[in-house]
């Protein structure tokens, strides 16, 4: 990938480089999450609050070294974890951090933001509450076929420029962000990462749609609702305050760049294909096992950015304003959650002998019976600050990790773990990587995003009341 150096930085391909060169520290062992003390928790706080923090005290210095703040955290993890468990479990965690998770999920982002960057709708629409409100529901649906990065990044940049002659449209990428870039991807485990690996591990496709379609209905259908009233009196109060539209009308709508569809159903066919296909054959890359269906997955979408980024007309990267800053920003910084929240979900994966022991006994009622209400606000609630992927894992398996029970018997236990890890990921900019690629483009186009303690209020307040409907509703 032409951009990889530029993601990882200085500190990244020294890292890799290191676990590739000695591939005899990248070893098997794995973090016995019950030895560490929370205080290895620290360097992920510390990148949290630097993503929460700087923006707001030091915003020039942040722009220009966020990159630098997330190494520094990296290191701040790696380099004492190194010295007190030895260079060899050091080395894997990262080698496996990297191999495993990061770079998977960086290609899968890349191909996506490339793809649907190469798309521009042409024609100048008119952001009335209507037809924000359309594009929102359009953008719903979408995300549970193309994900919802691909879905973000194909919708945003059409509805910004929709209302680019408004005053106060930050309301609507905030309400984009909840629904597109989250909700709307809970039907299908090509919607979101931690459906996904649900699908890898065996739970089937279609069981998401069948399960919890009825919360997926009722969470975009209220925010649908919530959205149009606000818009409306949001409307209202521009129009004391008129303003030229920069966007010239033109005579038709239309697309430019329409490569890109027939390379989008590729990334959604090559994301299948690592699903369904089976092969016993795997390479040990730095001391970590990736099988043929991974490799062949992330070749192919690295062609397919390659291809669309070469075989999109100019004028359409153009006119989308196409450049690579969102995707480095969220590249560099989930470098640094990636490798910080190492110790983190290990002392998750504890279970009730870990530190974090007291969040796992809290799924479990009395009787030794799963909770799902309990296991729809721990998973959601953790998928809000760290990755909801590794967050969906560790609550699939402290239930068991058997898909077949899951599925049946436990089918409210997997819908909660499943609607939690996905919705509220809305609930902060961090909680999912289309959000901070929304905001990123956003503030791009000059809208006054809110702050990251900013976007949360707006959550708590729209979000966090229907969460506790639902709760009452679907997971009592």
């Amino acid at each position: 990938m032409a951009q990889v150096g530029q993601r990882y930085g200085a500190w990244g391909r020294a890292a890799v480089g290191a676990a590739v060169l000695v591939p005899g520290w990248a070893s098997a062992a794995t973090i016995n999450g019950a030895d560490l003390s929370v205080f290895w928790g620290i360097p992920f706080a510390g990148i949290l609050l630097s993503i929460a923090l700087m923006p707001l005290f030091l915003p020039h210095f942040w722009h220009h070294h966020f990159g630098k703040v997330a190494a520094f955290w990296a290191l701040a993890f790696l380099l004492p974890f190194a010295a007190v468990f030895g260079p060899g479990l050091a080395a894997g965690s990262l080698a496996h951090a990297l191999v495993a998770e990061y770079i998977p999920f960086v290609i899968l982002l890349t191909a996506l933001f490339t793809v649907s960057g190469g798309i521009y709708i042409r024609g100048n629409l008119h952001g009335s509450p209507g037809l924000n409100t359309a594009i929102l529901a359009i953008g719903a649906v979408l995300a549970s076929f193309m994900g919802t990065t691909g879905a973000s990044m194909l919708l945003i940049r059409p509805l910004i420029r929709a209302n680019d002659a408004r005053r106060s449209c930050a309301h609507v990428v905030v309400f984009f962000i909840f629904i597109v870039s989250n909700a709307g991807g809970s039907l299908t485990p090509l919607g979101d990462p931690p459906l996904f690996l649900g699908f890898l591990k065996g739970v089937d496709f279609f069981w998401t749609v069948r399960h919890i379609f009825a919360e997926t209905l009722f969470l975009v259908g209220a925010l649908l609702v919530i959205f149009y009233l606000l818009d409306r009196y949001m409307l209202r109060f521009d129009a004391q305050k008129p303003r030229t539209d920069p966007t010239p009308d033109t005579h038709s709508l239309g697309f430019e760049g329409k490569i890109n569809f027939v390379l989008l159903g590729a990334v959604v066919a090559l994301v299948l294909l690592s699903g369904f296909w089976k092969s016993d054959l795997q390479w040990d890359i730095a001391g970590v096992a990736v099988g043929l269906p991974s490799i062949v997955r992330d070749l192919g979408l690295i062609a397919v950015a390659v291809l669309s980024f070469k075989l999109t007309p100019a004028s359409a990267h153009a006119a989308n304003q196409f450049d690579w800053g969102p995707m480095q920003e969220v590249a560099k910084l989930f470098a640094g959650i990636f490798l910080t929240i190492i110790p983190v979900i290990a002392m998750l994966q504890a279970g009730a002998n870990g530190p974090f022991g007291a969040v796992v006994r809290a799924v479990t009622r009395p009787d030794g019976s799963p909770d799902p209400a309990m296991y729809f606000w721990a998973a959601g609630l953790l998928s809000s600050f760290l990755d909801n992927a590794p967050t969906y894992l560790v609550f699939f398996n402290t239930a068991g990790g058997d898909p077949q029970v899951l599925m049946t018997s436990m089918a409210t236990t997997l819908a909660a773990i499943s609607a939690g890890a996905v919705f509220m990921g809305a609930n902060t900019y961090i909680g999912n990587a289309p959000n901070m690629m929304v905001k990123a483009i956003a503030e791009s186009r000059g809208v006054r995003m809110p702050s990251f303690f900013g976007y949360m209020a707006w959550s708590c307040a729209i979000l966090v009341p229907l969460f506790v409907v639902m709760t009452f509703i679907w997971f009592r």
